[in-house]
Parts: structure tokens; C-alpha cells; sequence
């Protein structure tokens, strides 16, 4: 048995926020209240200063797992995880080979049983990733899939993606959706603006190329009636969009990444490879309409898109070099202080998309405490300030080496065990 003493419980399912003791057995939550000490707990922590909530969730990850293990496998990505306060995440499908096949599938999710956090899988949307022809979503269903993307390429053939929607509304499962047309990206990873010819480019992602995608997907989300997730939005015009689409009803969803919060499309010249990433940085407008976004609840969850990758690839050129960051280790921290300390969102509603949201999306009996509740637990602290400096990730891809940070994580918790202390 666990006890934990005396931290402050903030659980953004029953807005409940007050110093409590909290006691653990056999991977759930025993008791909440005044609990004194007894020789049956095995473990006691002192969570006095601290905020206890629920294990974070993060829906959109990259173990790399199959066929890129020296970037990321499934072991290391939950270390890195459970640093960052995640007790659950949903690692995305394009691996080598794609998840479009049990076989695959089942390899991660036996894998994902040494894990020291919960780590779940969705299914290609198509087989191949090629966009032409839909996988068998039942029979990954049945063998442990969670939902379904082609997360790193967009689906251009809309009666195909409207195919998958009406399945995916069939079977109650959501679909998430890259949301970038090729046809409007000469450089992917930086964005079209001074930025990319300041870089010696001949251009970079049109803001278009997200826009155009998003609204068309809303429209099918809309006749549809499925869930779908638009990911890593970085568009403020994309942001409308879902606003709009979700006033006329349709069950929309929309995820923001911390580093689409918190830096612009100048910090490519300050990081160069280390910011690139798929949709790319946008301008300081972008920026403050996606604050908005988070503000009014028209973004619900906030992920990562954890994307390891090696120091050798990343000192690529920038145009040869891979797009993406890793960031489940920097990610409550960096929401902490973007987003509270700034006076954009509270704490409560910081955690309700961190742990909540991404729960209902995915259909997660997780993201809660509370009595009878799986014991998913991150306690830390929010004003302790820290240096990013090194990493449990495999990789170290990240631009915000070096800054100084609010928010702590001091132990994570999942099932009733301590898998990670800051010690």
C-alpha cells in the first residue's frame, strides 16, 4: 500500500481541489480524506507543497517501434513518459511496418506489457499508409487498437477518408488526422513566410495546407457524425474552423502541441533543425489564436508529438533533415509556464487537457481520481523552477535546451506504482 500525504488533489473530471491524503492498493485508489499512518502502507510520501492529479494522457506519440528502435522503443519512450508525469499514452502508427496488420500490432501491445507506464496503439487508418484502401478496423480493434490514424501523411482522397469516418462512427472509435496537402508545401517543417527564404529556401508549408485540409475534414466530420481529432493544429485560421465546425454540431476535436504554444516561426533562425517539425512554426499570430483556442475549450487537448529522432539526422541540412521534436519530458512544464504563469488557463484547466479530454477521446477509463479509480498519478510541483538539460528519451532532439522551466514533476504513479521520482 501507498500513502500519500497531504498534497493538494486537483481533478479536473469532479473540479475537485483541496489538501487531502490519498491511499493505494493493488493498483487502485483505496481512500481519499484525512488517512492516518499505519504499518500496512509499504510507501509513504510526503506531498505537502505539491499538486496530485491524474496520470497525464498524451494521445499523440512516437516510440518508433518497429523499424526505428535506435530513436525510440517502446521501453524508453514510457521512461520518458512517466518523467513528464504520463502514466497513459497513444503512440501513433507509423512505424516500419505500418500498423496496418495484427501481426505488427500485437508485437507492440506484448512489448508494451514491460512498459513501466500504460501504452496503447492505434491502427493505420490505411494499409501502407498509401491512402487508397482501408485496413480492417474491426479485426485491429479486436486485438487491442484504440482508434485509428495515418498520423505523419494526410488522407487526400476524401471518399476514402469518409469510408473510414462512417466505420469509425459505426465502431465508437476516433479518428485523428495529419492535416497537411502536399500541394501547397515546397519545404516541409519551416513555414512559408521570410523565415524559410531568410533559411536559403525556396519556400516552406503554407498555412493553406493545413487550412484547406482542416476544413474539408470538419465537413466530413460534420455528415459523418464520427469523432475526429484534428492534430497538432498550428493555424489560426484552422482554429476558426473548428470553432465553426463544432457550432454547427459536428464532434470535432482538435489537439495543440506545447511547442506550437509556446514558439513562433522565429525561433527556427535561433534553434534551425532542432524547430523543425510537421506542421511547422507559424507567426506570433498563429500563436496567440491558438492561446485562444485553449482558452475557450475549442482546443481540448493539449499533446506532445513526441518525434525522436538522432542527433545525426538533425544535423542534417535543413531541407534533408527529418521533421520533428521530442517533448513528453518538457511538456507539463512548458504548459505551466506558457499557459498558467502567463494568466491564459488556470491549473484546472491546464490538467482537464492533459488527462480528462484525451481520456474521453479515446474512450479511456482513465485520467481521474478518484475512489475505485485506476491509481494513474502525477504529483508535482508547479513552482519549482528547472533547467532542460538532459533526457530519458533515447533522443535529444529538442529546441528548449537550455531554458528555464516552472513545474516539476516529483514522482508518477500508474497502476498503483511508483514508476518514476525526481531523486
Amino acid at each position: 500500500m501507498i500513502l500519500i500525504k497531504n498534497g493538494r488533489l486537483i481533478d479536473p473530471l469532479s473540479k475537485r481541489d483541496e489538501v487531502v491524503d490519498i491511499a493505494i492498493e493493488d493498483g487502485k485508489i483505496k481512500e481519499i480524506g484525512k488517512i492516518e499512518k499505519n504499518e500496512n502502507f509499504q510507501q509513504i510520501i510526503n506531498a505537502k507543497g505539491f499538486i496530485v492529479a491524474p496520470g497525464l494522457i498524451d494521445v499523440h506519440v512516437h516510440f518508433r517501434d518497429p523499424g526505428f528502435t535506435h530513436k525510440e522503443d517502446i521501453l524508453s519512450g514510457a521512461k520518458s513518459a512517466a518523467r513528464g508525469g504520463f502514466s497513459t499514452v497513444v503512440c501513433m502508427a507509423n512505424t516500419k511496418p505500418v500498423v496496418d496488420n495484427v501481426e505488427t500490432l500485437k508485437y507492440i501491445n506484448e512489448k508494451a506489457k514491460d512498459a513501466v507506464i500504460n501504452v496503447l496503439q492505434v491502427g493505420s487508418i490505411t494499409k501502407g499508409f498509401e491512402g487508397k484502401e482501408i485496413t480492417n478496423f474491426e479485426e485491429l480493434l479486436e486485438n487491442g487498437a484504440v482508434g485509428f490514424s495515418d498520423d505523419g501523411l494526410p488522407i487526400m482522397d476524401t471518399k476514402v477518408l469518409y469510408e473510414a469516418m462512417e466505420k469509425a462512427k459505426k465502431l465508437n472509435v476516433p479518428i485523428s488526422l495529419h492535416e497537411e496537402d502536399p500541394s501547397f508545401i515546397k519545404t516541409a517543417g519551416v513555414n512559408d513566410s521570410e523565415i524559410a527564404q531568410k533559411l536559403g529556401l525556396e519556400g516552406g508549408a503554407k498555412t493553406c495546407a493545413e487550412d484547406v485540409m482542416v476544413a474539408r475534414d470538419c465537413m466530413l466530420a460534420l455528415e459523418s457524425g464520427a469523432k475526429v481529432s484534428i492534430q497538432h493544429i498550428s493555424s489560426g485560421a484552422a482554429v476558426e474552423t473548428v470553432r465553426f465546425a463544432k457550432s454547427l454540431g459536428a464532434k470535432v476535436y482538435a489537439e495543440a502541441a506545447p511547442h506550437h504554444f509556446t514558439l513562433t516561426e522565429e525561433d527556427v533562425l535561433k534553434h534551425g533543425t532542432l524547430a523543425k517539425m510537421n506542421p511547422p512554426l507559424r507567426s506570433e499570430k498563429d500563436k496567440q489564436m491558438i492561446i485562444e483556442g485553449l482558452k475557450d475549450n475549442t482546443i481540448e487537448i493539449i499533446a506532445t508529438d513526441h518525434a525522436p529522432h538522432t542527433i545525426e539526422e538533425k544535423n542534417k541540412e535543413f531541407k534533408l533533415c527529418p521533421s520533428g521534436i521530442i517533448g513528453l519530458e518538457t511538456s507539463l512544464a512548458l504548459s505551466i509556464t506558457s499557459l498558467v504563469r502567463k494568466n491564459h488557463l488556470n491549473l484546472m484547466e491546464v490538467l482537464e487537457k492533459m488527462t480528462i479530454n484525451p481520456a474521453k477521446l479515446y474512450n479511456l477509463d482513465r485520467g481521474y481520481i478518484s475512489e475505485g479509480a485506476i491509481a494513474d498519478i502525477v504529483i508535482f510541483d508547479e513552482n519549482e523552477q528547472w533547467v532542460v538539460k538532459d533526457f530519458d528519451s533515447k533522443s535529444s532532439n529538442s529546441p528548449f535546451i537550455g531554458e528555464k522551466l516552472f513545474g516539476k514533476v516529483k514522482y508518477t504513479i500508474s497502476e498503483g506504482k511508483v514508476v518514476y521520482t525526481d531523486k
